[in-house]
């Protein structure tokens, strides 16, 4: 007898990603890539930490001048990593 489990792999995963509670920690790497990338090398180089908790991301800055300039762009940072995402995910960016 022939068992039916015909789902999608795409389909398995997600629901995988949903009983394991998975999908903080995968959006936290996804967001530390993206955070490269978006950034260029300088500003990437002078991020000491990226940290993901309940929804909000903590950014720390070594430069203090690089870090009042990225305090006053934290909405365009916040749509823009929200965006490269595929969801609202981040509600909050707090540049240290």
């Amino acid at each position: 007898m022939k068992k039916n489990n015909d789902q999608p792999l795409s389909e398995v995963l997600q629901q995988m990603v949903h009983v394991f509670r998975l999908k903080p920690n995968l959006y936290k790497t996804k967001i530390e890539n993206i955070w490269a990338t978006m950034m260029g090398k300088t500003i990437a180089g002078y991020t000491r930490e990226l940290r993901v908790q309940n929804n909000v991301l903590y950014v720390t800055i070594e430069s203090s001048s690089l870090r009042s300039e990225l305090h006053f762009g934290r909405e365009k940072i916040l749509k823009m990593l929200n965006e490269e995402i595929g969801e609202d995910f981040l509600k909050e960016v707090v540049i240290t």
